[in-house]
């Protein structure tokens, strides 16, 4: 028996639907069969006990014109009137009218008398002669001439038992015929609900990735089946995009990477071609040094995207002072902005506090520097400003601003202003401030600033009331 389910589990839909709808046809078709022979039966005897009532009241009116004692009379007036299936019964238990068959011997038992003596009762029995099989009986009290009589008159049922019987062979030749019918009826309707379906599943046999844009067949239908081809196409689309940007991201990393490692490759075949010169051997250790440290800075930010796009960034949130944060990024790059010939200023309203992941936080911070420091000129401003939801970090320049066409994709990986890479950079800074910001449940944001140069900022919601960051309610972060 637990097998059962198991068995049951492995057949097509079609067969479990058929199945299914087979089992509520036949407890359906069982139900109203049983309803119907009960009610046949009911309204049948109905009838005959309307007809036995009827006939009850007739042979009381002929007791009540009797003339004299029914024992002297040697005929029936029962038998006269036609009737030859009745009886009068006296107190003792005696027939005192009756047709000639039934003259012997009362119809019904002593006890039997005794209740119908005090009301009307029915009473079905076998017939005492062999015209019939079954009789129903009607007694009745009943007073003539002086005299507490019983009438008592029955009614053959073999009529009634002959249309129940064939009312019972119908339902059994015509039940399975009808459970058969409803059951291909109901397999054809699981076929034709399913076609749909088996025709998405060939086509998605067939869709690979090598050859993108191919979706499912829908349905004109408008139901369940084609609001599911419909949601399959919405995340065939999704994956598509997703396998776009995770091949667009690795080709970019390659192309990335590609140039440094030539690069350390040429200045080591360089070092050692000219290994006697020193100068010039310790100049390309040095310069392939850099080159290493570019790709490990590289690899860094790489992982940090891929961990963002996971949603495992991981944070380690505490209670910091922004403009401690600001100031500390701004002395980190003091050197390099003054290379740059620019100027840097910390603009931070006194007391201000955000709970966050401090060294992502710095990380996203420096990254705007460095994007200014690349495309802007003048003053680099650090600027942080409350907000009714948290607190934005902006850092502004002084130059030129950002092409337009950029301020759309700026936060996008590998996106550069300069399309033709001239600026140094793999394209990936405004990349992690904005996976920075999202791991902090905030946004990073970029525009041209009216009277010249590009503000990027990024802001971070303040902690909720239990103090907790996004990331711990978020819980653990995937190591």
């Amino acid at each position: 028996m637990p097998r059962a389910p198991a068995f049951f589990s492995s057949l097509p839909v079609r067969v479990r639907v058929t199945l299914a709808f087979a089992a509520a046809m036949s407890v359906l078709l069982v139900a109203a069969g049983l309803l119907l022979y009960v009610e046949l039966g009911r309204t049948l005897n109905a009838t005959v006990d309307r007809g036995l009532r009827s006939r009850a009241g007739d042979i009381a009116t002929l007791a009540q014109q009797v003339d004299s004692g029914f024992a002297e009379s040697r005929r029936s007036r029962l038998t006269e009137q036609g009737e030859s299936f009745a009886q009068l019964v006296d107190s003792h238990d005696r027939v005192v009218d009756a047709p000639p068959a039934l003259r012997g011997k009362p119809l019904l038992t002593p006890g039997q008398l005794r209740g119908a003596r005090r009301h009307t009762i029915y009473v079905e029995r076998a017939t005492p002669f062999g015209e019939t099989d079954r009789v129903r009986l009607l007694a009745t009290p009943v007073t003539a001439q002086g005299r507490r009589l019983v009438v008592v008159v029955g009614a053959s049922l073999d009529a009634t038992t002959e249309a129940r019987n064939r009312l019972g062979r119908l339902l059994l030749l015509g039940g399975p015929i009808a459970l058969l019918i409803a059951s291909l009826a109901g397999y054809g309707a699981a076929a034709g609900a399913l076609r749909p379906v088996e025709s998405m599943r060939r086509r998605a046999q067939q869709i690979q990735a090598s050859r993108p844009g191919r979706r499912l067949p829908v349905p004109p239908t408008g139901d369940e089946v084609a609001r599911l081809g419909e949601t399959l196409n919405d995340m065939l689309e999704r994956l598509e995009e997703a396998l776009a940007r995770e091949r667009q991201f690795v080709s970019d990393a390659s192309h990335e990477l590609r140039t440094p490692l030539s690069i350390i490759k040429a200045e080591l075949e360089l070092a050692l071609r000219d290994a006697d010169d020193v100068d010039t051997f310790r100049e390309a250790v040095r310069s392939a040094a850099e080159e290493a440290d570019r790709v490990v800075q590289l690899a860094e930010d790489l992982l940090v995207i891929a961990r963002s796009e996971r949603g495992r960034l991981p944070l380690r949130a505490t209670d910091a002072d922004v403009g401690a944060l600001m100031e500390d990024v701004a002395r980190r790059f003091a050197r390099r902005a003054e290379d740059h010939g620019v100027a840097l200023e910390v603009e931070v309203p006194d007391g201000l506090q955000l709970l966050g992941d401090r060294l992502r936080l710095e990380q996203a911070v420096g990254n705007l520097i460095d994007n200014a420091l690349r495309h802007g000129a003048g003053t680099i401003r650090l600027r942080a400003e409350p907000t009714a939801t948290g607190v934005e970090l902006h850092v502004l320049d002084d130059g030129d601003g950002l092409p337009p066409a950029f301020l759309a994709t700026a936060f996008d990986r590998f996106s550069r202003a300069d399309a033709g890479r001239t600026s140094g950079g793999a394209g990936l800074g405004l990349a992690i401030v904005d996976a920075i910001a999202r791991a902090h449940d905030g946004t990073a944001g970029v525009r041209n600033r009216p009277e010249g140069g590009a503000d990027v900022w990024l802001s971070v919601p303040r902690p909720p009331r239990d103090g907790r960051s996004p990331a711990e309610r978020r819980g653990p972060p995937d190591r």
